[in-house]
């Protein structure tokens, strides 16, 4: 993190007295059909930012985006309205919403307002050099505190960072760059990393990535059944991407190449059909008939992977290994969630399902970090440099 300049630096040498400062947060949290605020993870974990430059002097202006509304259009469904309310509840103080704000925001310091919905302006998707020059001249300090829009260059994500009078990264987007540099960077060995999802051809690169760095590759979902295909197993009508075979098969190579591996289940949990009424039965991974669907690893597999979880000095983890959803096939999911916990590593885990499956299985306590972001997680593990980030570490360089 010493590529950047911080938010928490800034904060500790007082120069955030009297200061007008704009964060950039993840305020994207899921609605039900009556508007209320179903999860508020992502407003909580952005809190921290807002209440150091608050107490730090500064005036605060917050800002994020809410779903995918049509440029230069404000509906009442993409409005930050209800988070504004949750914010003023968080901070104990009241926070205005404000709209129409490209042009100017009043704000004094100890007060703090958000700005509505950014990605309603036009030019915020398309990273308009005209719309950040006018947003960054609205303050004093940008702070990017979203990690989860870090691969995505916008205007208030990559743009505004060029342009402010200083540009930092929040205490949000430090510790995220922190963990996932400790776990892909500089990790204790043996580094495992668990990747599951429903096809090889979405999380090709990233396999492909961590197939070069880690000591043990675990696939797991339909990710897992084109494995097995590649090596030479039947999979029934399970979900597998047959013309993906060639890439699987170069992943396992290079993995033995290097001395390490991608254990293939050697036994599996399968139906006759998809669904929560289905009726599972074991299988041995040589076994499986041609109407078997495969919706999770067999409990053998399960105990040889939390062996494996159990030697990790570090761990990666990103996808289910099994349809956990249904309590009938959520044994594999829940095992390897339970060995992460229990496994002295530092682990890492992002992405949807797999915080889905954290929160089921009551682990979150046990993680060492789950990162808020999802595309810009998985991202990361490519290797592929991140826009928000490279202009941080641009501005940091002078």
């Amino acid at each position: 993190m010493s590529t950047v300049q911080t938010l928490s630096s800034l904060a500790r040498a007082g120069a955030l007295a009297g200061k007008r400062v704009f964060i950039r947060s993840d305020l994207n949290v899921p609605f039900d059909e009556a508007g209320e605020i179903t999860e508020d993870t992502r407003i909580r974990a952005s809190v921290p930012a807002m209440r150091m430059a608050l107490d730090a002097g500064a005036a605060v202006m917050v800002t994020s985006h809410l779903g995918r509304p049509k440029e230069g259009v404000l509906t009442p469904a993409d409005s930050l309205e209800p988070v504004a309310a949750r914010l003023s509840r968080l901070l104990d103080q009241p926070v205005a919403l404000l709209r129409d704000w490209v042009d100017g925001v009043q704000v004094q310091p100890g007060q703090v307002v958000l700005l509505e919905n950014c990605r309603c302006n036009v030019g915020e998707k398309k990273n308009d050099p005209a719309l950040a020059r006018k947003m960054a001249a609205l303050c004093d300090v940008y702070v990017n505190d979203a990690f989860g829009t870090a691969h995505r260059a916008e205007a208030t994500t990559e743009g505004i960072a060029h342009y402010a009078p200083v540009a930092c990264a929040g205490p949000l987007l430090e510790a995220e760059l922190d963990a996932l540099g400790r776990a892909l960077l500089e990790p204790r060995r043996p580094l495992v990393a668990i990747v599951g999802g429903s096809k090889v051809s979405t999380k090709l690169s990233i396999l492909q990535a961590l197939a070069a760095k880690v000591d043990k590759l675990v696939v797991g979902g339909g990710i897992a059944n084109t494995f097995m295909l590649a090596a030479g197993l039947k999979i029934g009508k399970s979900l597998a991407e047959p013309e993906q075979l060639d890439q699987a098969r170069a992943v396992i190579d290079l993995m033995k190449a290097r001395g390490a591996e991608v254990p293939i289940p050697v036994d599996v949990v399968c139906a006759k059909n998809f669904g929560a009424d289905a009726v599972p039965a074991v299988k041995e991974a040589a076994e499986v008939a041609e109407d078997d669907m495969i919706l999770d690893i067999g409990p053998r597999t399960t105990v040889q992977l939390a062996a494996i979880l159990a030697q990790a000095g570090t761990i990666v983890w990103n996808g289910p290994v099994g349809v956990f959803e249904f309590e009938a096939f959520a044994g594999g999911t829940q095992g390897v969630a339970r060995a992460v916990a229990d496994s002295p590593a530092f682990s890492i885990a992002g992405g949807g399902d797999t915080l889905a499956a954290i929160a089921k299985f009551h682990i979150a306590d046990k993680m060492g970090y789950i990162s808020t972001g999802g595309g810009a997680f998985l991202e990361f593990l490519e290797g592929k440099p991140l826009p928000a980030v490279e202009a941080l570490k641009a501005r940091a360089a002078g």
